[in-house]
């Protein structure tokens, strides 16, 4: 778990920060806490940052503006993602 928290927020950010958002939405740590739907230890709560982390970053691909064509990052960014439950839960 402390993977998955380390590297999400450094690799998106704490989610605290104002001007990055689109439509008022975040995409940072602080989101994706936040869109977990429970707390249970190990490896379900992996799985739900995970799913957080997936629904966070593919809001901000629909609200970002459409001449910056953030879908094409979309897929990369859900390969790591993945890497989070492979890595702490082999």
């Amino acid at each position: 778990g402390h993977y998955a928290l380390v590297d999400y927020a450094n690799f998106k950010g704490e989610g605290t920060c104002a001007t990055e958002r689109y439509g008022g939405y975040g995409w940072g740590l602080l989101q994706v806490l936040s869109g977990m739907r429970g707390v249970w230890p190990g490896e379900q709560a992996l799985l739900d940052f995970a799913r957080s982390a997936e629904e966070v970053l593919e809001r901000r691909v629909q609200l970002a503006p459409p001449e910056r064509k953030e879908i094409r990052w979309l897929p990369g960014w859900k390969r790591r993602i993945a890497t989070y439950i492979i890595r702490d839960f082999p």
